[in-house]
């Protein structure tokens, strides 16, 4: 038996280099392209960073030492430590900061201070040209000296706070674009007036907020309305919620997210001809009675859940749509392309299959007339049932404008074996529309009402497409 050599040692410290080694030290340095950006433009990165990471940016390179004291300051207490020595902590970061203060975050902790001492934070100078707000007071009415920014301020956000018809009187926002409510308490006729003190608002989201029942839109400007009108109990009962939205003015309005499904809110749609994107209209994906379906109304035309109630007339401004159902049904779908006939897009949710989705015969003589302008489907929980490969081929042999179609796949069930399978079955060489695409992923495609969750959500062309 041939006795096996030992491996040879490792060159010493300082001996000759491998090849790699060699290679790697010949290479200059990576280029930091970063740092070569404008003083302007890494100001503006820097400021949208927590407070915290902002400041630390000063210890990065000398080329960025200077830049945290004069970037837009974005001054979030959530990153901060809380009790007292929350509002000295607040005061030495605006004292050593040169910059203009663009957004400001403050929680109740901090309204907790002594008044005098908030009052003194609110109005330091460094904070005259604030454009974003967020605050939120536990229930109470928040301090006036809060206010004093309205001028200014393009976003605010309110959140767990009581809004009494006096704090509201008298308050004006010209430049505000974008609002959110976030369990505030506030009567119809202040939530109307607050609506109406912001002639540049373009996005408003109100959540799980009470004290009103009905709200009219009456807006020259606003694009995006979100709405969750989820009951909130209040001293050991339901608050007053909404049970009514009425769009009588909104000539720009062109996005209507309903964010929970099961309170049974009415919704009449009057004026609103640049209406293009609804959602998440259901028919009780979380089990609910008929009473607890929403109602949406144009004109005569009604739909209770996702049933087309009362077809008067096709609502042809809408192009984006997204459901979720208890029950995958092709014969629903139908109905609502028929009620919006220049739909593009359809974002589906179905908890359960249970339709046979048969087609062939029932649906003969519709398909010659049906013009279907779908151009992209998302369908979410796709396991290759029969029902499901019955409700995708109707659209695979009779959407002429399909051009892309994605199908997100539960892991368990993803495979090559399985795609292979289910492009034979779903008849994808014999699709309609030649130029189609067609994918599966395991990857999360749609964003869902719970992906909502700031004001800044709703300013988006497309608010239910998410990148797998």
């Amino acid at each position: 038996m041939r006795r096996r050599e030992p491996p040879p040692p490792l060159p010493a410290a300082g001996g000759p280099m491998t090849r790699r080694r060699k290679l790697a030290e010949s290479e200059p340095p990576a280029e930091d392209t970063i740092s070569d950006l404008p003083d302007a433009v890494l100001g503006e990165i820097i400021s949208l960073l927590p407070t915290k990471d902002g400041a630390r940016t000063q210890i990065l390179a000398s080329r960025w030492r200077h830049l945290w004291r004069s970037a837009p300051l974005n001054l979030d207490c959530r990153g901060l430590n809380h009790g007292d020595e929350l509002a000295g902590a607040l005061s030495r970061i605006i004292s050593s900061h040169q910059g203009p203060c663009r957004r400001l975050c403050i929680h109740a902790d901090l309204l907790d201070a002594p008044s005098t001492t908030v009052d003194s934070l609110l109005r330091s100078d460094a904070l005259g040209n604030l454009q974003e707000l967020e605050f939120s007071c536990f229930e109470r009415p928040p301090p006036a000296s809060i206010f004093r920014f309205s001028p200014t301020l393009r976003v605010v956000t309110i959140g767990c706070s009581n809004l009494p018809d006096s704090t509201v009187q008298g308050i004006h926002f010209p430049l505000l674009q974008q609002l959110g409510l976030e369990f505030v308490c506030i009567s119809e006729c202040s939530l109307h007036s607050l609506i109406a003190s912001c002639p540049a608002l373009e996005s408003l989201l109100i959540h799980r907020s009470f004290g009103f029942a009905c709200i009219q839109i009456n807006s020259l400007s606003l694009k995006s309305v979100g709405l969750d009108s989820y009951a909130v109990w209040e001293n050991n009962k339901v608050a007053l919620q909404l049970q009514e939205l009425i769009i009588n003015n909104a000539p720009c309005l062109e996005r209507l997210l309903l964010l929970h499904q099961e309170t049974g809110l009415h919704i009449s749609v009057i004026a609103a001809p640049k209406l293009e994107t609804i959602g998440f209209l259901s028919d009780g994906y979380y089990e609910c009675s008929q009473d607890h379906l929403y109602r949406l109304a144009f004109g005569s035309t009604v739909i209770l859940g996702l049933h087309v109630d009362n077809l008067e007339m096709a609502v042809c401004t809408v192009k984006i749509l997204a459901i979720q159902m208890k029950a995958l049904c092709l014969d629903t779908v139908i109905d609502l392309l028929t009620c919006f006939p220049c739909l593009e897009k359809l974002y589906i949710r179905a908890r359960t299959s249970e339709s046979s989705n048969l087609w062939r015969r029932k649906h003969r003589n519709l398909i010659n007339c049906l013009d279907i302008r779908l151009k992209t489907i998302v369908l979410k929980s796709y396991r290759g049932i029969k029902s499901q490969v019955n409700f995708v081929t109707f659209f695979v042999l009779n959407a002429r404008m399909l051009e892309s179609m994605t199908l997100q796949v539960e892991t368990s069930y993803y495979n090559e074996e399985f795609l292979v399978e289910q492009r034979r079955k779903l008849q994808l060489q014999d699709r309609v529309s030649r130029g189609a695409q067609f994918h599966f992923t395991t990857g999360i495609c749609i964003r869902t009402n719970w992906d909502i969750k700031h004001v800044r959500d709703l300013d988006v062309v497309d608010p239910f497409v998410r990148r797998c």
